[in-house]
């Protein structure tokens, strides 16, 4: 890990050292900013963002945070002592930063797969509405007649595109909370 602090990134940012920086923070899991300004937290996300193309996530859990966390893909507020500013900003809020590895361990994982799942449902949900008109219209010879009316029709979009997210998003959990905590390692299938 690294930790730095607000002097040493006017240093880097003014004296033109981003290459150097950037270098430098290649060999981090993590880069922990201390005594810096808004405005040198944002300036270090974009500058990640920019040059490595990664995805960057931010926590933060006061007002001096919030230009931090919006520069970020992903922006965490902690709710604290500080004020909520930093949740209002973000993405994901948290009580205590603890949550932190169950909300991307489990609530990640099992986003990340229901998504997936999803797309899949809606590509089979329009291929096979799409299948049927296609041989409905050798069927009337290419009159371009409706085959179902359009009451039908939404309620064919209502229930085939609002139940399944609702029931996959109450109801599918491919692998446990206890089994995503103990084996973090999963996360990385996903990816």
């Amino acid at each position: 890990g690294l930790v730095i602090d607000g002097r040493t990134l006017n240093v880097i940012f003014q004296g033109g050292l981003e290459e150097q920086f950037l270098a430098l923070t290649k060999h981090c899991r993590s880069v922990l900013c201390c005594r810096s300004t808004p405005l040198q937290k944002s300036m270090v996300v974009k500058l990640i963002r920019r040059k490595l193309k990664v995805m960057t996530l931010s926590i933060g859990d006061g007002a001096n945070d919030v230009s931090m966390i919006q520069a970020a893909d992903v922006g965490i507020g902690i709710s604290g002592q500080e004020g909520m500013q930093a949740v209002m900003a973000s993405d994901f809020a948290i009580s205590r930063f603890k949550h932190l590895k169950k909300l991307l361990l489990v609530h990640g994982h099992w986003c990340y797969a229901r998504l997936a799942k999803m797309v899949i449902y809606f590509f089979y949900k329009n291929v096979s509405y799409v299948n049927l008109l296609f041989w409905y219209q050798f069927f009337c010879g290419f009159s371009g007649s409706t085959m179902i009316d359009y009451w039908q029709m939404i309620f064919f979009n209502l229930f085939f595109t609002s139940m399944p997210p609702l029931l996959f998003g109450v109801l599918d959990k491919d692998v446990s909370a206890e089994t995503l905590l103990s084996l973090p390692e999963l996360y990385k299938n996903g990816q």
